[in-house]
């Protein structure tokens, strides 16, 4: 399986142009929430992305290795996605990014509510 190909001689780039697509992070996560997951529901569960823009993005994915995709024969077919061993090694890290933006989330919250209360 080939691997798309970013131009850059540092490692540490060619994998942060990979994670910062459009939707890219948020499709991760759903995978990473919910483990192996069909189409339909990876498209609800990520709303105002569009199936074109998904199927464009698993595509991407799928041929960087950091998921797989299985399919089942059947009428209508089975589409299934899941983390493959590269996404799997992501999981720490999307998790550490993910409580940070809970944290920051949070301050900014406590931070708008408290400059409300003094105006």
């Amino acid at each position: 399986m080939s691997r798309p190909r970013i131009d850059s001689p540092c490692p540490m780039d060619r994998l942060l142009r990979l994670l910062t697509g459009p939707w890219t992070t948020y499709l991760l996560w759903v995978l990473s929430a919910n483990g192996p997951t069909r189409f339909g529901e990876l498209k609800r569960r990520v709303p105002g992305i569009s199936a074109k823009v998904l199927t464009d993005r698993l595509r991407m994915l799928e041929q960087a290795g950091v998921i797989y995709r299985e399919y089942e024969e059947s009428i209508p077919p089975k589409v299934t996605y899941g983390l493959a061993q590269r996404g799997q090694e992501l999981r720490s890290v999307l998790d550490g990014l993910n409580a940070i933006a809970r944290r920051w989330s949070e301050q900014d919250q406590n931070a708008g509510a408290r400059a409300t209360a003094a105006e």
